[in-house]
């Protein structure tokens, strides 16, 4: 089934998401992945690990269960460590992976009607409705990929965009 129309765009921004993060981190250190400008700044290690979180959420308004045992760590609200006792860039990037492919299937899948379902508390939903939230998501993985693509610029590391 193709995706609805109403997330249609949010779909688009995640599967283009799950491949720019991808290639954004490849090539970087596990110092690298724990480096931030200042302590009030997040490293790279929390934001992937707080974009799979956001995925798991996604997931859940869809009606699919997933996680993993470390996502609490990176929960909205959850600080990020200099030294904290994170997962390894691998299992990040694995849990990525994984919630890509997942996340995929389910977008196609959802139907009109439980997109039109109100929006329970949580992210903010622009028409009211769990569609809002997912677009919502979208916007605030595009966000947090930004800050992503900055501390890779940061880091010394070319640009992903030219």
């Amino acid at each position: 089934m193709p995706t609805p129309t109403v997330i249609a765009t949010a779909a688009e921004n995640f599967r283009y998401n799950s491949a720019f993060l991808t290639k954004l981190v490849q090539d970087l250190s596990p110092d690298e992945w724990m480096r931030r400008p200042q302590g009030n700044c997040n490293h790279l290690t929390w934001i992937v690990g707080h974009l799979v979180w956001s995925r798991k959420q996604i997931l859940a308004r869809l009606g699919r269960e997933w996680s993993l045992p470390w996502l609490g760590g990176f929960a909205r609200g959850a600080k990020c460590e200099d030294d904290g006792d994170y997962p390894s860039e691998a299992a990040l990037l694995d849990g990525w992976r994984e919630t890509a492919g997942i996340l995929d299937g389910a977008l196609d899948a959802v139907s009109p009607e439980l997109l039109a379902q109100p929006a329970t508390s949580g992210p903010p939903s622009a028409d009211g409705k769990v569609s809002g939230i997912i677009n919502f998501l979208a916007f605030h993985e595009i966000y947090h990929i930004g800050q992503a693509s900055y501390l890779r610029g940061w880091l010394g590391h070319k640009g992903m965009m030219g």
